[in-house]
């Protein structure tokens, strides 16, 4: 996967957006941040998962997902190494992110399709 596969796959959930947060890309709906892009380098994303969906996705592909450094990791943050992974299982994980970030009428109305 590269940097650019991960912009197209957060930028097609519905209302989201891109912006920048840390000189970094951020990728938010209801103006909220659910995954950036070069966080360590530009090798990486992030997505912000809560810590059970964290801990199965690092369980599940411990060379793929690892959890961010600190409190931010503790909370769920989760790296994603872009080489190692699948557009599939980022597009999962992403879709998990956006979620836990969309105002709650537009989550369910998503869930439902």
């Amino acid at each position: 996967m590269t940097a650019n596969d991960f912009r197209l796959v957060a930028l097609s959930f519905p209302e989201s957006v891109e912006s920048s947060h840390m000189d970094h890309p951020d990728f938010r709906v209801g103006g909220k941040v659910f995954a950036t892009l070069g966080y360590f380098d530009k090798n990486w994303g992030m997505v912000k998962l809560m810590p059970d969906q964290q801990e199965k996705f690092v369980a599940a592909e411990p060379k793929v997902f690892v959890p961010a450094k600190g409190f931010w990791g503790e909370r769920g943050a989760t790296c994603v190494h872009l080489k190692s992974a699948k557009k599939t299982t980022v597009r999962k994980a992403l879709r998990e992110a956006w979620l836990n970030a969309a105002p709650k009428n537009l989550a369910k109305k998503f869930q439902e399709i």
